[in-house]
């Protein structure tokens, strides 16, 4: 857009002799905030899936369900899973630079990367602290916020289109996510004390 593409665009509308208002700006286009919204959802179903999936699996290799050579060993050292991850999210953002996707090669692109995203702070307590046991709170905690943030993304509304009752809402909602970070706090604690032993021993007996 050149200047004075950029100047109309914004220029005063005027009724006759009287000015009434600056023109606002262009909204966004509709296509590529479809497409936004579509990738998003690709990337929280991906992620959400692969975190319950990873710690289903990892719970039962722990308890003797499942097989322990489904932990990958190099050399007798254990490969954690945000290895994958990290190889993952590094393949994707290579592919998304260089091979500049559209169409199915991008939404399999972000179905990747929501994989990828899920294994890496699966263990988010782990690689923060460098080492420590599997139950960390830190990886729920960054799980949570990360699927939250691409949940937004993926369903609010954008702040152009915001009308006051959006804002009401907003506030009633931040609100309301206070008390229950709160009170998640709380049960979280409680959760620690209670059972955090158990799958600490759990962790110990398993396969390492």
């Amino acid at each position: 857009m050149n200047a004075s593409e950029t100047s109309s665009s914004c220029a005063p509308t005027q009724i006759g002799n009287g000015v009434i208002a600056a023109a606002p700006p262009p909204l966004p286009d509709p296509e590529r905030l479809r497409l936004t919204h579509k990738l998003a959802r690709l990337v929280l179903g991906a992620f959400v899936f692969t975190f319950v999936t990873a710690r289903i699996l990892v719970i039962l290799i722990m308890a003797g369900k499942l097989p322990p050579q489904l932990f990958f060993h190099v050399s007798g050292t254990h490969v954690h899973h945000l290895n994958y991850g990290i190889s993952l999210l590094s393949l994707t953002g290579a592919f998304l630079i260089f091979a500049r996707p559209s169409g199915k090669p991008l939404s399999c692109a972000a179905a990747v990367y929501g994989i990828g995203l899920a294994l890496t702070f699966d263990e988010f307590g782990m690689w923060l602290h460098l080492g420590g046991p599997y139950w960390q709170r830190d990886s729920f905690d960054a799980v949570v916020i990360i699927a939250s943030g691409l949940a937004l993304l993926a369903y609010a509304a954008k702040l152009p289109r915001w009308r006051p009752h959006h804002h009401v809402a907003l506030i009633v909602i931040l609100t309301l996510l206070i008390v229950l970070g709160v009170l998640m706090h709380k049960s979280m604690d409680w959760a620690q004390e209670r059972l955090g032993p158990v799958l600490e021993h759990l962790e110990e007996r398993g396969p390492s």
